[in-house]
């Protein structure tokens, strides 16, 4: 967090949230294209591009957008379509998005988190729980990427339907 933070709680709720995106962003970083739009063998499963560009655009939707004020346009239902690119593509998205989400938060203090938002598809919440719901759902998104890595690793050493390691 910058050091223009001043709010401890938003600070401990960055600390967490910063954790599972870095996480998130170095589990897919290595990896190239095949490997990013495979998918686990399970029914409605997702790939790790899918993942980390839904987490990142979830993030940002209302961490810069609502918390921040900032405009961001998103389209949630794209997220999940099979995406383009490398590993390294989506790090450098993390990178850039990191400073804003930083910029968005530091000005946040405790009447900031007792105001209700406009969320667009929860409707009015409090920054606090926009704080919360960002922590939850990169946490259980991290868990989710690390999971079809490792499952990916598996196919990938026994030769069952998984692109070649690079």
């Amino acid at each position: 967090m910058p050091a223009v933070a001043v709010n401890a709680e938003v600070a401990t709720f960055w600390r967490y949230i910063d954790s599972s995106l870095e996480r998130l962003a170095a589990v897919v970083a290595a990896m190239d294209e095949a490997e990013l739009s495979w998918r686990p063998p399970a029914h409605e499963a997702n790939s790790l591009h899918v993942l980390a560009t839904h987490t990142f655009g979830n993030a940002e939707e209302n961490l810069v957008g609502l918390l921040g004020a900032e405009e961001v346009r998103r389209d949630r239902d794209a997220e999940f379509a099979t995406g383009s690119g490398n590993g390294r593509a989506l790090e450098a998205r993390w990178r850039s998005l990191r400073p804003r989400i930083e910029r968005a938060l530091a000005g946040l203090d405790g009447a900031e988190l007792e105001r209700p938002h406009a969320h667009p598809r929860r409707g009015a919440v409090t920054g606090r729980e926009v704080l919360l719901v960002v922590a939850r759902h990169a946490a259980e998104h991290l868990g989710q990427a690390e999971l079809t890595r490792d499952l990916l690793r598996q196919a990938q050493s026994s030769g069952s339907s998984a692109p070649a390691s690079t």
